[in-house]
């Protein structure tokens, strides 16, 4: 067996094993023989690492009787993927929940599955409503004349898309602002103070649907009591992955979602965060990874209109590798030197070439080399 350079080509004749060679030479590379034991996938872009194990066999355990390896395998050109699946839960996305501040009876709570938009009642307290609006900002505070900021402008936005106008939308509450709060008072049945106290208004990013309620109609509510839970309009897949898989979930990017009826449909991640998991039972206190996926295009939204709520599965693609040189996995050997080679075999001789590596994916890897292409053969031990 002899181990070349991967700048010098590659000599037959020098690796001819029969007897009249004698004995074979060998050139300073050395080549120290393994087998894959543990694959790690812990990659970022193509970064993976690879722990390989010695082979505790005979030399004869991987080699024929001709000193050629058991098995052979082509080089193949093609587009490699580093995908997973993982279970899902199909329905309205993240659930969020309604935390009351305003003091009294809760008088009338939303039914599940209740769809609110801006401008309606989400439930009432001593029978005066509390009112959904738009906005990222929470209500944290009193409006009146005179405050100035961002929620002051957020919401006299609402004030003007609910059909409240007389001011120009900005960051100071004036006496123009305080004549449009009094009509929608009034029109809601509220005193006309011209202030919105704090716990009037929730506001929400959209149109919301109540997923569950916390409390019933009669109780006592007051400031920090959870009212309800509530999410999203529009359906969306969650699914919850290790922290090891982490590059998996990519804001923005694409997915493929199948559906319980086996259909696949194109889905768009949408929020990633990390939910911890407290101990119970056996189980040990765990991080995972949280994705949720919106179900954006056409085709999407009319596959999963028959479903509230169903088990899914997720395919996420962290790269992919169009166009290259792959081997299986169990074709990599580890150089004595370091790196990683392959051993090339071509009719009754072989020989160790140095070869880097990319991805690692679906029991292949990308590697590149020289005198590395296509249709290539290369050893696979036993």
């Amino acid at each position: 067996m002899t181990v070349t350079d991967p700048d010098e080509p590659f000599d037959e004749q020098q690796a001819d094993p029969s007897p009249q060679r004698g004995r074979r030479r060998h050139r300073t590379r050395r080549v120290t023989k393994m087998t894959a034991a543990v694959l790690v996938l812990a990659a970022a872009g193509a970064g993976t690492a690879v722990v390989l194990a010695p082979d505790s066999n005979s030399k004869d355990a991987s080699k024929a009787a001709n000193g050629l390896p058991p098995a052979t395998a082509e080089v193949l050109r093609q587009t490699l993927k580093d995908t997973r699946s993982a279970d899902a839960r199909l329905g309205f996305g993240t659930e969020r929940t309604a935390v009351g501040r305003l003091p009294g009876t809760l008088t009338r709570l939303p039914a599940p599955g209740a769809e609110i938009t801006r401008g309606k009642a989400l439930y009432a307290v001593d029978n005066q409503p509390v009112v959904v609006l738009y906005g990222s900002l929470p209500a944290y505070r009193a409006l009146a004349k005179g405050s100035e900021g961002t929620d002051v402008r957020q919401l006299e936005e609402n004030l003007a898309a609910l059909g409240y106008t007389g001011f120009t939308p900005d960051e100071e509450y004036t006496d123009a602002t305080v004549r449009a709060v009094r009509r929608w008072q009034d029109d809601l049945g509220l005193k006309k103070t011209g202030t919105v106290e704090p716990g009037r208004v929730v506001f929400t990013t959209g149109a919301i649907r109540v997923a569950g309620l916390k409390t019933e109609p009669g109780d006592q509510t007051g400031p920090g009591q959870n009212v309800l839970s509530y999410t999203g309009t529009a359906k969306a897949v969650t699914a919850e992955l290790d922290t090891a898989d982490r590059r998996l979930a990519k804001q923005g990017g694409p997915v493929e979602v199948t559906l319980p009826d086996g259909a696949v449909v194109r889905g768009t991640i949408t929020e990633v965060s990390s939910v911890s998991k407290p101990a119970e039972g056996q189980k040990k206190a765990e991080t995972k990874i949280k994705v949720v996926v919106g179900l954006t295009d056409a085709k999407a939204r009319a596959a999963v209109r028959g479903y509230d709520e169903a088990g899914a599965h997720v395919t996420f693609t962290a790269d992919t590798r169009e166009n290259v040189l792959t081997v299986p996995v169990s074709a990599l050997l580890a150089l004595a030197e370091g790196g990683f080679g392959v051993e090339v075999v071509k009719g009754s001789t072989s020989t160790y070439v140095p070869v880097t590596t990319g991805l690692f994916a679906e029991g292949r890897v990308e590697i590149s080399g020289s005198g590395i292409s296509q249709g290539v053969k290369v050893g696979i031990p036993k």
